[in-house]
């Protein structure tokens, strides 16, 4: 793959049983994404709208898999699809619920663009809770990431504000059935710099073989009280580099996260602390 540099980490943290995800060798984006980063807008109509959020539970597969879409009311929509071999959802719940108590967790995950995660004490004392769900440790709690967003920029601080399903109008019913066995779902409040707010919703479904996550990242929205909310600007538009540069950051992040999960959910699912 190209040249990156990793994130700085803790000495302390080099210590840490799973610092060794942290220094192997990152794999790069897949060739059939690769090809759609060559030209990541989707065709007029086949983005998933935010007001048709409830098809992402629905059989098959939609138009916008992988891409971006720009949306009617004027933002965007960017999409991936990544299988997880030999994973499943409840693995994808866990780590949405340990990877942020600690910076290294979340640099595992992407070595290259990933530099911390905090929590307040409150959200600390909820993720370390043995009576709470993995799933209910991703709802209502808030990650305050740093991260570089675009290939090549500056680390800037992104906070997700995660939330109930229900609250951002998904049909939670679908949760825990063969139509999803994982579900995040939150609003990126005004990323640090020039960056809009955000929605964000990631999805699994088991498979024989695995599981395949499905995400969609509308840039430009809110979701409040189940009502969406576009905050884009008038005549808002993100050039083709722009659009291929955050893209990008989606498909490497996920392509490294699913050479990772099973091995280390088997080594560190009960270990919290």
């Amino acid at each position: 793959m190209n040249e990156y540099s990793r994130v700085p980490v803790a000495e302390e943290e080099k210590n840490r049983s799973y610092y060794k995800y942290f220094m192997r060798e990152l794999k790069d984006i897949p060739e059939v994404k690769q090809k759609v980063l060559e030209h990541p807008l989707l065709p007029e109509g086949d983005g998933l709208e935010p007001e048709d959020r409830n098809k992402i539970f629905e059989p098959g597969t939609l138009p916008d898999e992988m891409g971006v879409s720009k949306m009617k009311s004027g933002g965007y929509c960017f999409a991936n699809h990544t299988k997880f071999p030999e994973a499943n959802g409840e693995m994808l719940q866990w780590w949405f619920a340990w990877h942020p108590l600690e910076c290294l967790r979340y640099s595992i995950w992407d070595p290259r663009d990933h530099y911390e995660v905090a929590v307040s004490d409150k959200d600390r004392k909820k993720l370390l809770d043995p009576q709470v769900s993995n799933l209910e440790k991703c709802q209502n709690v808030q990650h305050m990431n740093k991260e570089s967003v675009l290939l090549g920029t500056d680390p800037i601080q992104v906070n997700l504000s995660f939330k109930k399903p229900s609250d951002m109008g998904f049909e939670e019913q679908w949760i825990g059935t063969e139509k999803c066995s994982f579900f995040l779902c939150g609003n990126v409040i005004k990323p640090e710099g020039d960056g809009l707010p955000i929605v964000l919703m990631h999805t699994a479904r088991d498979l024989e073989d695995g599981c395949e996550l499905r995400s969609r990242i509308w840039v430009g929205y809110q979701i409040v009280n189940g009502e969406v909310c576009c905050v884009a600007p008038e005549n808002f538009e993100l050039s083709e580099e722009q659009l291929r540069s955050q893209l990008q950051h989606h498909f490497f992040e996920f392509t490294n996260l699913a050479e990772i999960l099973p091995a280390i959910y088997a080594e560190e699912k009960d270990h919290w602390e």
